[in-house]
């Protein structure tokens, strides 16, 4: 009897400490599912965008301990008309402003600071398009036209099998995916909740089956495709996304602080909106862009591939915004003129003909409304102006 009792208090305690277990297991899971469901509220969106890794699993990289690359200051410029008002309407957290390499304006606004590693959103998709030019002119990749599948095995029987990489590229590849971010019902909610839940991006990825269009035929802004073009390099190469982006980006740019991804369950970047950095490193990847992918003297993005991902190649309908490989131009954009654009107000403008690039951060709740993006544009457009 007394063997038996002695072996129910094991029992017991074992149970009690699996329960623990998954108790805290659970409650990190839920901590992440409500600090998806209140990041973008009034009273917390910015600083959410500033401390992403406070709510979600993260992969850092790390710049090393060598010299950080400078910023030459130039003199100082005042902001055109109407910029002050541009900013506080449209929630901007950050601007640094470069021209000919030099930074002519650096400001932060509603509480921020120069040294918070601000959230990317979709900017992060233009920062993966430069590693897939880099795995193409290494060899890794044979072809853009290649199917994904052939790299990335899993998307076998989904939606992706037959697409391209040049299609997810372009954003054409026909899959049904819905980014309305009103609807919590969404594919780009579900993928947040998967996200925040620590489930496998890849699984979500796979488990798509329904097309709307051939590969290739239509343009439609599918956030997803950006994954699939992670799988395909991490495919090709054998290596993370964060590994290569240290390798090939982070420390060869000299970025001034350690750069993280949000991740999924499984350490898998989240690269289609996943990349915090500081703003004047966002400005230092700008620049590299505007420079033909050189940075320091060394070549880091090979020149065509910065061509060839700015330059319009998917089939969007005429007159309106343009699209590359994950690099956006607006309709009537002067030769060498291109932006990464990430939703709540992010992103990285850049004007080859004045070499002027600037980089932006925001908490802009009103992201959405028509004629928003033309707005940004435009004050862009006159800040490098005020510059000639």
């Amino acid at each position: 009897m007394r063997k038996f009792m002695k072996r129910v208090a094991q029992v017991i305690v074992v149970l009690a400490v699996v329960g623990t277990i998954i108790a805290v297991w659970n409650r990190e899971k839920i901590g992440r599912l409500l600090a998806v469901n209140s990041l973008f509220t009034e009273e917390k969106i910015v600083d959410n965008f500033s401390h992403m890794d406070r709510a979600f699993l993260i992969k850092p990289m790390t710049r090393k301990t060598g010299e950080v690359s400078p910023l030459a200051e130039g003199p100082s410029i005042a902001l055109p008309p109407g910029a002050e008002d541009w900013i506080k309407d449209r929630s901007v957290t950050a601007l640094v402003v470069l021209k000919d390499g030099q930074l002519r304006h650096e400001s932060y606004h509603r509480g921020t600071e120069p040294e918070d590693r601000r959230i990317s959103w979709s900017v992060a998709k233009s920062f993966l398009s430069a590693l897939m030019g880099i795995a193409l002119d290494q060899g890794a990749i044979a072809s853009l036209n290649d199917p994904v599948e052939e790299y990335a095995p899993s998307l076998k029987g989904s939606a992706y099998e037959g697409a391209t990489i040049r299609n997810v590229l372009n954003m054409s590849s026909g899959v049904v995916f819905s980014e309305d971010y009103l609807d919590f019902n969404s594919d780009i909610n579900r993928m947040g909740r998967v996200l925040a839940l620590g489930q496998s991006m890849d699984d979500f990825a796979s488990g798509l089956t329904a097309t709307f269009a051939p590969p290739g035929e239509t343009w439609q802004y599918v956030s997803i495709d950006t994954h699939v073009i992670g799988m395909v390099i991490r495919g090709a190469t054998g290596q993370s996304i964060p590994d290569l982006m240290e390798e090939h980006i982070v420390q060869p740019m000299g970025f001034e602080a350690d750069p993280y991804y949000l991740t999924d369950g499984y350490g898998v970047a989240f690269v289609l909106g996943g990349l915090n950095l500081r703003t004047r490193d966002y400005a230092r990847f700008g620049q590299m862009f505007l420079q033909d992918g050189r940075w320091n003297g060394k070549q880091i993005v090979p020149a065509d591939w910065v061509a060839a991902s700015t330059t319009p190649s998917a089939p969007t309908a005429s007159g309106a915004q343009q699209y590359g490989y994950q690099w956006w131009i607006a309709p009537d954009a002067p030769k060498g003129e291109y932006f990464a654009r990430g939703i709540y107000g992010q992103y990285i403008f850049i004007d080859t003909a004045r070499d002027v690039v600037i980089a932006m951060n925001g908490a802009d709740r009103g992201f959405r409304t028509e004629g928003v993006n033309d707005t940004n544009i435009k004050m862009f457009r006159a800040i490098a102006a005020s510059m000639d």
